[in-house]
């Protein structure tokens, strides 16, 4: 019977996907990005991003597969791998990052079976196999040379996918791949093993995993459980257990600064598989913010606007990972973002959403990019604002 974990890790005849907007994100013109609706054979369709050279191909492709943020799935938004995919596009290759069923715009119903982490890794497997099927029928595609990859639920949903044929698939990247439930009765680690030990039974794909060794999910010990696991049953698999990743390596895949820990090694791993390593796409880099003389990032009274709440907010995120950002308004309202993409953007999207008056931003990463040239409004006297926080930051590390 289909049931819900009580808690998740973030962790036929197909028809033209047609164009859609994209969820509450620019489209990035620079990987002419795209967002459709690709069709499954159950009838539902899976809101995908898709990433493409310049030219008409066809490209070696890689389709990236996404984790499960605590919640209601329709909520989570449409993942992108934004940093992951502009690696990939570089050396010439088109990416698809599928929302599953019932994730985002995605149709159908969200639906799982429990503790049975084998029957939740197959079921999620149906809808990359779909996205493969629809991909091979493009002719922008080289159906011959795919890669799939997939982070945490998604990750599970990869070598799932492997555990039996996948036409034109070359090999399987895992980023801490896995799901668990806490609380009820459900012994989910001997559940993952035994999902790990079946897949590699039936897998004759060669597979790179990567966990760290902070992973709030899945830490060293169990990763070496179910790379044991898998490869005894007869999975080609190789696991790279690096050090710890900033607050949480669970989330690497989806940080800027992921890329300087799994490329080396999937390099590697691409070149033994005949797949292109090579940079051959100039992408234009973002403008940096620029930098002003305001203050240094650390003088916490200097940031404007804000009461007590707010200083200890700022406090706050000078821990915080870079990327970073933190915003301020003249009615008092702040908000800071950490990791993930574009968090200059976002921390000034969810300040405004708590503020009459403009917000701004005020740092970014380890500098100020403050000018003070905007006056004190005479009502600033009020009621301490809400605290505001990005929904998206523990998301972009839990699995995103």
């Amino acid at each position: 019977m289909l049931a819900r974990l009580v808690r998740f890790a973030f962790s036929a005849c197909l028809a033209v996907g047609a164009l859609m907007p994209a969820h509450a994100t620019a489209l990035d013109a620079r990987l002419n990005e795209q967002v459709v609706m690709v069709p499954t054979a159950n009838g539902a369709t899976l809101e995908t991003t898709i990433f493409r050279p310049p030219g008409q191909g066809p490209f070696p492709l890689l389709v990236m597969n996404h984790g499960k943020q605590p919640g209601d799935p329709r909520l989570q938004p449409r993942d992108r791998f934004y940093y992951m995919s502009r690696e990939f596009v570089r050396r010439g290759y088109a990416v698809m990052v599928p929302m599953r069923t019932g994730f985002s715009r995605s149709g159908g119903d969200y639906m799982d079976y429990g503790c049975n982490m084998t029957g939740n890794g197959y079921l999620q497997a149906m809808d990359l196999r779909a996205t493969i099927a629809y991909a091979r029928s493009q002719s922008w595609v080289d159906g011959e040379r795919i890669l799939v990859a997939g982070q945490s639920y998604g990750g599970l949903a990869t070598l799932a996918a492997g555990a039996g044929a996948l036409p034109g698939v070359r090999g399987l990247l895992n980023f801490a791949g896995g799901l668990r439930a806490d609380g009820g009765e459900c012994q989910w680690k001997t559940a993952l093993i035994e999902a790990f030990a079946a897949y590699g039974s039936r897998s004759t794909l060669p597979s790179l995993w990567f966990y760290g060794a902070n992973d709030s999910y899945f830490n060293h010990e169990l990763a070496g459980r179910l790379h044991q696991a898998y490869v005894a049953a007869g999975g080609q698999a190789q696991l790279v257990a690096y050090d710890a990743f900033k607050h949480d390596a669970h989330g690497m895949v989806g940080s800027r600064d992921g890329f300087a820990v799994w490329w080396p090694q999937a390099r590697g791993f691409l070149q033994r598989l005949g797949m292109p390593t090579e940079e051959v796409v100039a992408i234009a880099e973002d403008a940096p913010i620029p930098r002003s003389d305001f203050a240094a990032v650390g003088d916490i009274d200097s940031v404007p606007f804000l009461r007590e709440r707010g200083r200890e907010a700022y406090r706050a995120f000078l821990a915080k990972s870079t990327p970073r950002a933190f915003a301020v308004s003249a009615s008092g309202a702040w908000s800071w973002a950490e990791e993930g993409e574009d968090p200059a953007g976002r921390v000034l999207k969810a300040c405004q959403a708590n503020s009459q008056q403009p917000c701004r931003l005020y740092a970014v990463d380890d500098y100020v990019v403050w000018n003070n040239d905007a006056a004190v409004p005479a009502n600033l006297a009020g009621g301490e604002r809400q605290e505001t926080v990005d929904p998206g930051l523990t998301a972009s590390l839990r699995g995103r």
